[in-house]
């Protein structure tokens, strides 16, 4: 039976048959062949996804002193039907990510086009020929219940089948550096005994050259700066790794201007990266009760927030808007927790801060559906049957990436309440987490197993009409801080939608002026953390009583 996967914009691509893997192989092999005659290192990159694809470009778009590349690249994806798309689209130079970033689709098409030192493919056999192999497989966190993290566990099974698959087929001199954010202890205590006891069978008694660097990438605009043009930490388990990966990044990325963070051992780069992004985390949740205190009291938190930010030891303060998104900080903390008792063993608690603050972060946002809820009652509308419009898919601004948004809880909490919601992003294409949440982002992993009547949000598309999509609305919900939605005339919103609405600004995206408009179109306005609100709203129904 013929299987097929299918890319974001529908094209159709057949799974490879058994038959084909052996051609396959000896493609990359004489393409090895050729570029290591040229001097040039062998790299691959396993996984293909928001940072391996950009990843493996900037390491094929590496060039020595006098401009000639110094690598070759494999991007290697598994050809399953969900990922497989992925390789036949990045050989043809399209990179299988959707960024902002203009140099992401112009350093792809040079590598695979141009300079021919990027290609891709779907055969394991491919690290056969690597000098270097860069892990960006997924190692995610598993949540059983919603708020309530330590519940919930690290899956640690695609990256110990890789590590095994890695080790199975590498030479002993390769490098194999684990890109990937995981659990603190990691690399030597489940990453180096695979290696060892599969190079053991093979009869190799040498250790592996094993090391651990995580990335900071940012889908955006910044895109490939963030990872080649930032700073990097790493470490490796032995003199050997550590003067290996050094060497291998600084000959990638621009460690001149941004210079390397040498650690002593691999869990000190893995706690780096927990601890880096818990801490951001834990700020956007210690924001979210001054928020809710900024609401019921009469504040504007975000002028409040601007008149804090002054200080230059307080720069960093943000707002916390809707949630925290992207693939790491709703889960990183979780993965330091699990790593105490189920790597090191410790049965003690020790953790607080942590995993309360993703707790809070990963409920925040269904406090927008009250709002919301609160918004049309002021104007005497159920929310059920109510028809809303999140403006807004993605995690974070101006970005096509949907995984963990904020905006998801919206939507499945506001379904819950019996509402009728449409959603228009100008960067997403397809929600998968709707349109496939019986399988996104893995089987009875959807969060739609913590609300009910989702059934129907498999047939959630996103509207690329604004215009269309506002038609007809009774509540519009400002859900991302997306450009296209900076500057939204309310009057234009209004007419759009046909008459007042409920306006939910998530984000503090509405300044005063278009407050105040909003509410003497007859519109309700509500938003997180702008308690002043209200005080507008009293002024402008008290202009109105004084001119009847």
């Amino acid at each position: 039976m013929l299987e097929y996967s299918i890319s974001p914009k529908g094209e159709t691509f057949k799974l490879p048959s058994q038959e084909e893997y052996p051609k396959e192989y000896e493609r990359l092999k004489e393409l090895a062949d050729r570029q290591r005659a040229l001097g040039r290192e062998i790299v691959v990159v396993m996984g293909l996804g928001f940072v391996g694809a950009v990843m493996a470009a900037v390491v094929a778009d590496a060039t020595d002193q006098n401009g000639q590349p110094t690598k070759f690249v494999i991007g290697m994806q598994r050809p399953s039907p969900r990922s497989f798309w992925k390789t036949p689209l990045l050989n043809r130079g399209i990179p299988p990510v959707s960024s902002e970033d203009p140099e992401v689709p112009l350093m792809i098409n040079r590598c695979v086009n141009e300079k021919k030192t990027l290609t891709a493919t779907y055969t394991y056999d491919a690290l056969k020929l690597a000098d270097v192999v860069i892990v960006d497989v997924q190692c995610d966190y598993l949540k059983e219940s919603l708020g309530r993290v330590c519940e919930g566990r690290a899956d640690m099974v695609a990256m110990e089948e890789s590590i095994e698959i890695i080790a199975q087929q590498i030479s002993p001199q390769t490098l194999v550096l684990i890109e990937t954010t995981v659990a603190p202890g990691t690399t030597e205590q489940i990453a180096y005994p695979i290696i060892k006891k599969a190079f053991q069978k093979r009869g190799i008694l040498s250790d592996p050259v094993l090391a651990h660097s995580f990335e900071r990438v940012m889908p955006g605009k910044n895109y490939v700066a963030s990872i080649r043009d930032f700073w990097r930490v790493c470490s490796g388990i032995n003199e050997e790794s550590t003067h290996r990966v050094v060497k291998f990044l600084k000959d990638v990325l621009n460690t001149e201007k941004f210079p390397l963070s040498v650690l002593d051992r691999p869990i000190e780069s893995e706690t780096a990266k927990i601890i880096e992004n818990s801490f951001r985390a834990t700020l956007l949740a210690f924001m979210d009760e001054w928020s809710l205190f900024a609401e019921r009291n009469g504040v504007d938190l975000i002028k409040v927030i601007n008149a804090i930010k002054v200080r230059p030891t307080h720069s960093n303060i943000i707002f916390p808007g809707p949630g925290i998104g992207g693939y790491c900080l709703p889960k990183d903390g979780g993965l330091g927790v699990w790593a105490y008792r189920h790597i090191h063993g410790f049965e003690d608690d020790i953790f607080k801060i942590t995993p309360k603050a993703i707790d809070i972060n990963d409920t925040r946002a269904l406090h927008v559906a009250q709002l919301t809820r609160d918004a049309l009652r002021n104007m005497s509308r159920p929310i059920a049957s109510a028809d809303i419009l999140v403006l807004g898919a993605s995690y974070r601004e101006d970005v096509g990436d949907t995984r963990y948004s904020g905006s998801e809880l919206i939507v499945r909490r506001l379904t819950e309440m019996g509402a009728e919601l449409r959603v228009h992003d100008p960067y997403v294409l397809h929600w998968w987490e709707f349109e496939k949440q019986d399988e996104y982002p893995a089987t009875s992993q959807s969060l739609k197993r913590f609300f009910r009547g989702q059934e129907k949000l498999k047939d959630l598309r996103i509207e690329q009409d604004l215009q269309k999509a506002l038609h007809g609305i009774d509540a519009l919900i400002l859900a991302v801080r997306h450009r296209h939605y900076l500057n939204l005339n309310p009057e234009e919103i209004v007419k759009a939608a046909g008459g007042p609405i409920a306006v939910i600004d998530c984000f503090g995206i509405l300044d005063d002026e278009r407050i105040k408009r909003y509410f003497e179109l007859g519109c309700e306005v509500k938003g997180l953390g702008r308690g002043h609100v209200k005080r507008i709203k009293d002024q402008v129904r008290k202009k109105i009583r004084n001119t009847e």
